[in-house]
Parts: C-alpha cells; sequence; structure tokens
C-alpha cells in the first residue's frame, strides 16, 4: 500500500508567546517494510531556528526555536508512504517463550533494534505486580510466544473500554489498568508492562493506522487520528512482530511507523517549553489517504 498522510498541529494562544522551543517526532521513518517516498514539514511562523536529525532510536526529530513572539505555533507534515509488511510467522510455530526469555538476557548488541534495550522498566511502563500477574495467565509454561502474545492482545482488547475521556498522557498505567479503560497509548504501555514482566522484550511504536469509513459514508477530512501499538520480540529469525492491542490486529500494511521507543516519552509527537502567560488551545488534523 502507498498512503498520503497529512498530520497538522495548530496550538493558538491566548496572548503572545515569547519564546518557545518543541522537539517533534511527527516525520514518518523508514524501516522493515516501509519505505518513506517524500515527506515535508512546514512550521508557522516562518523564521524558527530549525535542527533535524536521528535520535539513538532511529526516528526523525526536528527541534525548532521560536524567538519571536506569535500567538499560534502550525506545524502541517505531509507525506508519501509505501507499506509491504511481509505476513507475520504463524504463532504456534514460534519459540516458547521461556527460551525467548532466555535469549534475550544473553542479548550482547546494544544497538537500537536490540532486545536488550526493550527489556526492562521505564517510565512510563514500569513494573506493575497486578499487570505482569495478569500477562502471566497467557503465559503457560512452554507456549509458544507469538501465540501467547496474541492470547493477551486479545485479552485486553476484550475487557478493557476504550475511552478518549477517561485518562491523559501523564495517567499511570497502574490507574488505567485497575479501571480497565483509557486510550491506545493506556492499551500499548499495559501491554509493555505485562510482558517485559514476564522478561520479555517489548517496544512503543507510535504512528498511524488506516481507518475505513462505515459502508455508504464518506471518510471525513481531518477525521483520522495519531495510534499506538506494539512491538514484542520473539526470537532469532521471527525478531520483531507488532501487535496492536486496541483494535486486536497483528500490524500489517494498514499500520504506517513514525517512532519507536521504550514507551510514549521517547515517541511524543511534540514536546518542549515554551515561555509566556496565558492559556493555550491545541486542535489536531489528521488523514491517511490509501493511493495505492
Amino acid at each position: 500500500m502507498i498512503y498520503d498522510i497529512r498530520h497538522l498541529t495548530a496550538y493558538a494562544y491566548s496572548r503572545p508567546v515569547p519564546f518557545a522551543r518543541c522537539m517533534l517526532r511527527v516525520l514518518p521513518r523508514d524501516g522493515a517494510g516501509q519505505r518513506v517516498l517524500t515527506s515535508k514539514l512546514a512550521v508557522t511562523p516562518r523564521g524558527a531556528e530549525r535542527n533535524d536529525g536521528i535520535c539513538f532510536f532511529g526516528n526523525r526529530t526536528t527541534t525548532l526555536t521560536i524567538a519571536k513572539p506569535h500567538r499560534e505555533l502550525r506545524i502541517e507534515m505531509t507525506s508519501r508512504v509505501e507499506v509491504t509488511r511481509p505476513a507475520a510467522p504463524f504463532p504456534a510455530l514460534t519459540r516458547h517463550w521461556e527460551e525467548v526469555v532466555e535469549l534475550a538476557l544473553k542479548a550482547q548488541s546494544l544497538a537500537a533494534d536490540s532486545p536488550a534495550q526493550y527489556l526492562y522498566p521505564s517510565r512510563l511502563a514500569p513494573t506493575v505486580p497486578e499487570i505482569t500477574d495478569y500477562a502471566r495467565a497467557s503465559f503457560p509454561a512452554r507456549r509458544p510466544v507469538f501465540e501467547a502474545a496474541c492470547e493477551l492482545m486479545a485479552r485486553i482488547r476484550k475487557e478493557f473500554r476504550y475511552d478518549p475521556e477517561a485518562t491523559e498522557v501523564a495517567t499511570p498505567i497502574r490507574e488505567a489498568f485497575a479501571a480497565r479503560h483509557g486510550v491506545c497509548q493506556d492499551f500499548a504501555h499495559i501491554m509493555i508492562a505485562g510482558l517485559r514482566g514476564l522478561g520479555l522484550p517489548a517496544a512503543y511504536v507510535s504512528g498511524y493506522l488506516r481507518t475505513i469509513p462505515p459502508p455508504g459514508q464518506a471518510r471525513l477530512e481531518g477525521a483520522d487520528a495519531t495510534h499506538a501499538w506494539v512491538m514484542a520480540w520473539t526470537g532469532p529469525g521471527t525478531g520483531w512482530i507488532g501487535l496492536d492491542p486496541t483494535n486486536d490486529l497483528i500490524v500489517a500494511d494498514d499500520h504506517i511507523v513514525t517512532a519507536t521507543g521504550r514507551d510514549y516519552a521517547d515517541v511524543s509527537p511534540l514536546d518542549g517549553v515554551l515561555v509566556g502567560p496565558g492559556s493555550q488551545k491545541l486542535d489536531v488534523k489528521v488523514d491517511v489517504i490509501p493511493v495505492i
């Protein structure tokens, strides 16, 4: 599949902001099964100092410094991305999960894609005993790791309620888990914490999911959204496999990756600081349009 993606982020401030510095992670990245054909980032106000780079995890980053008063910050990303992911392995034919735990602990590489980077608790995906116990129910002795991870994903989809009003970015996963509701960010963090609690490497992925309108209805412009899911390491050979607990989906050609990290803090689309009084209003519009 080839997609045209448009992601517009607009901040409106009640009073002029004299200075702002922010880090953006909104440009899609190249990777296994995904190739960026074109990409562009437009920023208003013009004249902002801009530095583009690649972070340790291989994500594309843009640092903006705006040193003149402004009442609006507008960031528009447009890109064309080709996605051709290989089929996932048959779940029952992967290594049993205890073997994967042992192999991960023996990993000697410290590269960004090494399982060693995603074994341990992180700030937004800490070890929570209740979540580890919840995950353990899907991992009886010697069960194939991918089969068990798929069951855990399905249980989260079935037993948790999607509710955009229930949590915020800073809501601890312990609270979202106890309430059994949240958004894709919460579900991804809960699954990651459960897998890591068992000793299995798991990464957080941000990006986009192609949405298909109901039969007979037109796709609404700007109505798509950013999304989050999990990458689970299943051992040498089968490697990293994407799992979407919000939708109970094995990641394939409908998912477009923007950034990968240990948790949301490594991949947040925009963070930084601004100097100025007053309030702000945020508006986000996303379009994911299949071309071919």
